[in-house]
């Protein structure tokens, strides 16, 4: 009996420990498009700007990520925790079940974690080029006929309103 509770505590503090994990890795998957946060590499780093005339904009959703660390750590706790119930046997099948049901539920919270509300916004260049940018919703809240500036860094561009 005392090393069946010492085997459920020691199983308790691994669950814990996993679940600490997953919230750390689920946390760091969480990246934005949002063009009020600028990404650490993209500081002190020219970028080029263009002059734009807003469109239209119109709301989306982007998808969440699915990198596979969700449904990892959820098959990792859900194995360990199912691991525990019952005797030997009853403890494998459990165990294996619990791996399943928590890789598909750790899939789905990461995916979910990770959605943002966007918009996408069509550009007038003054070069008579039309772009369409998808970024996060920030701060400023853009208009068809608002004047507009692209900025690109690095391969990525963001748009906010221009400097009067």
């Amino acid at each position: 009996m005392a090393g069946t509770i010492e085997r459920l505590q020691f199983k308790g503090c691994e669950v814990k420990k996993v679940m600490g994990l997953l919230m750390v890795l689920v946390l760091s998957a969480c990246s934005t498009t949002s063009p009020d946060v600028v990404q650490r590499g993209d500081a002190q780093r020219l970028s080029t700007v263009q002059d734009a005339t807003v469109l239209s904009v119109r709301s989306v959703v982007v998808d969440g990520t699915q990198s596979g660390v969700g449904s990892v750590a959820g098959g990792l706790i859900g194995g360990v925790a199912g691991s525990g119930v019952g005797g030997r046997r009853e403890g494998i099948v459990v165990g294996v079940l619990g791996a399943v049901a928590g890789a598909v539920a750790g899939n789905a919270i990461e995916r979910s974690a990770t959605r943002e509300d966007a918009v996408e916004i069509l550009l007038q260049m003054r070069n008579g080029e039309r772009r369409a940018i998808v970024q996060a919703r920030g701060n400023e809240n853009l208009l068809p006929g608002d004047a507009v500036v692209l900025i690109m860094t690095g391969g990525k561009a963001r748009v906010t309103r221009a400097p009067r």
